[in-house]
């Protein structure tokens, strides 16, 4: 189960702060094939904001799981459960605010769901 936690915190790490970067880089979206459309009645005018958030609360929070699960180090499986915590968030908040628009969506949240598991069961909470 660690493998596959660690796997999965880098792939959210890794994918969440390429995106972020190319939304904060293309705040129009195109170069991910996105409208700023979407973003109709969202607090935001552009992807520049929501790429900062995912780059920094998901990636980041991601990241920081990744060198900690490579330290070894104590507090490893809480930054996992901090960072799918954060992707689960991501895409509830999407889907509460722009609503269900592509299957990446499902995809990720089944990821961060997955990840709060384990990290919840690796930190020893519940025995399975």
């Amino acid at each position: 189960m660690k493998t596959v936690l660690f796997v999965l915190v880098s792939f959210l790490a890794v994918t969440a702060l390429l995106s972020g970067i190319m939304l904060i880089s293309n705040p129009d979206g195109k170069i991910m094939n996105l409208s700023v459309s979407l973003l109709e009645g969202t607090p935001f005018k552009d992807f520049t904001i929501p790429g900062v958030l995912l780059a920094v609360l998901v990636g980041g929070t991601n990241l920081l799981a990744v060198f900690f699960n490579l330290k070894r180090q104590a507090g490893r499986y809480n930054w996992a459960l901090a960072g799918g915590i954060f992707i689960t968030g991501w895409i509830i908040g999407q889907l509460i605010l722009i609503g269900a628009s592509h299957w990446l969506q499902a995809f990720y949240l089944v990821i961060g769901i997955l990840v709060i598991l384990i990290a919840y069961q690796l930190k020893g909470k519940w025995a399975v």
